[in-house]
């Protein structure tokens, strides 16, 4: 088998990443837009000693969990990797990749992996989208005309490479009225967009969030340089064409880095925040603040949360890795008292005016490094709150909470993989007795997970 070359096989399993596993004379292949049941020709774009990994390059025999993506750019963009697959499907393959993990990685067998619970949208549920400038755009075979920029996502695995969109469909509509109306401008004004090799043009990002609750729109432009002459007669024509716009921004970048964050901001029209909610709670959301992306099914991850919490208004609460406070105040009436910790230190201020906005005082948020943190901190807590960032946590945070010896921790996770390695180290103490995955990213292999788990 040689890089290059096109194979037959047929689809036994989904494995963590969102590959089909096939295997060719017992050698394992990884393939690319599979599906369980599938029997593909695929081609081999990269071969090591123990496995192989392929692209589908023809359906011969298709799965019956097999359907036909919605969106024209499936395959090529980065935005979604499941859209072939049924989404009913798409949540058993989710459960058990978590069920796999568990058992494989983290040795534990007792604990109870229920049914995913679905996203409420499927499609249109992301609040927040960003969108790429590149002077050198991508085009698609069925794409005929040729640009001199595109303005889209990029090619998985490439900085440079971005399909110029017309239509994602991860966003809400109005939300591809605002991307046509800013790409036929870039246009008329023949303004450069930035070159990522040269460090010159104008324009970077454009980054729209909109509010589930309110249905109010965000515009914020990345750009290179101020130039409200520039961007105040877009800004005008925005609010003009879609109601809902509740804010113009511009943030200003002279970093070279591919980051769509500005050194500074500069509100064009409106406050510069728009406000959303999960559960009854209000949040403020500025153009740089972290939000989950799917709030709708983030109530659903937060209910369960609060269920394995068991909270019944008595109890001290450790919130690890506490963001901007949502975990905190969804949870603020069932306890007496929450400690966040966060090394974030613009999340603690967002975390603070949050609960200043929804009338909380029990809730207290710390700045710094949980290792620094943990080991000076005077709360005695009932229950621990831990969400990490996708590697986990830190050894020697896992050895604190272990001494801190609280009746019950809840673990959110956003990487099975590593969830399955930390429960590994909790379970020296704590009985790891039930999982639920949630999905929070419909058409993706990405998945949350709750843990519950009770001191033995």
């Amino acid at each position: 088998m040689k890089r290059g070359e096109t194979v037959e096989l047929k689809i036994e399993k989904m494995a963590i990443g969102g590959f089909g596993i096939a295997r060719l004379d017992g050698f394992v292949i990884f393939v690319k837009g599979g599906v369980c049941g599938d029997v593909v020709r695929a081609r081999i774009y990269k071969k090591k000693k123990d496995y192989a990994e392929a692209k589908v390059v023809e359906v011969l025999e298709p799965s019956s969990e097999r359907t036909q993506p919605l969106c024209q750019y499936y395959g090529y963009c980065g935005g979604c990797q499941w859209q072939h697959i049924k989404y009913s499907t798409q949540l058993k393959y989710k459960k058990e990749l978590v069920e796999e993990v568990i058992r494989r990685i983290g040795k534990i067998d007792e604990a109870r992996i229920l049914d995913t619970i679905p996203s409420p949208e499927q499609f249109g549920y992301r609040n927040k989208m960003e969108f790429t400038f590149s002077n050198k755009p991508w085009f698609l075979p069925f794409q005929e005309e040729k640009k001199e920029f595109s303005l889209g996502l990029h090619i998985p695995g490439s900085y440079d490479r971005v399909i110029d969109i017309e239509e994602c469909f991860l966003q809400p509509d109005e939300g591809n009225i605002i991307l046509d109306i800013v790409r036929k401008y870039v246009e008329k004004t023949k303004i450069p967009v930035y070159d990522m090799k040269t460090h010159e043009g104008f324009w970077r990002f454009l980054t729209l969030r909109n509010s589930k609750y309110s249905g109010e729109w965000m515009v914020n432009f990345v750009t290179s340089d101020e130039a409200i002459q520039v961007l105040g007669p877009l800004a005008e024509e925005i609010c003009r064409r879609v109601k809902n716009v509740r804010t113009v921004v511009n943030n200003i970048s002279k970093k070279k880095a591919a980051v769509a964050v500005g050194d500074r901001e500069v509100v064009i029209k409106g406050e510069g925040y728009i406000e959303d909610k999960i559960g009854e709670y209000r949040f403020q959301i500025s153009a740089n603040s972290f939000f989950q992306t799917n709030p709708k099914a983030v109530e659903k991850l937060y209910e369960k949360v609060k269920e394995y919490a068991e909270l019944s208004g008595s109890e001290e609460v450790l919130d690890l890795y506490s963001g901007i406070g949502t975990i905190s105040i969804f949870l603020s009436k069932d306890a007496r008292r929450i400690v966040g910790i966060e090394i974030v230190e613009s999340a603690v201020k967002d975390a603070k005016r949050n609960c200043r906005i929804n009338g909380i005082d029990n809730c207290q948020f710390i700045v710094g490094d949980i290792r620094e943190v943990l080991p000076r901190l005077s709360v005695k807590p009932d229950v621990i709150i831990i969400d990490p960032p996708r590697p986990g946590m830190h050894k020697d945070v896992v050895k604190k909470v272990l001494e801190l010896d609280a009746k019950r921790i809840v673990y959110v996770s956003c990487n099975p993989a590593t969830l399955a390695r930390d429960l590994s180290y909790l379970k020296e103490k704590y009985i790891i007795e039930e999982i639920q995955p949630v999905d929070m990213f419909p058409h993706t292999h990405h998945i949350e997970a709750v843990a519950k788990c009770i001191k033995k």
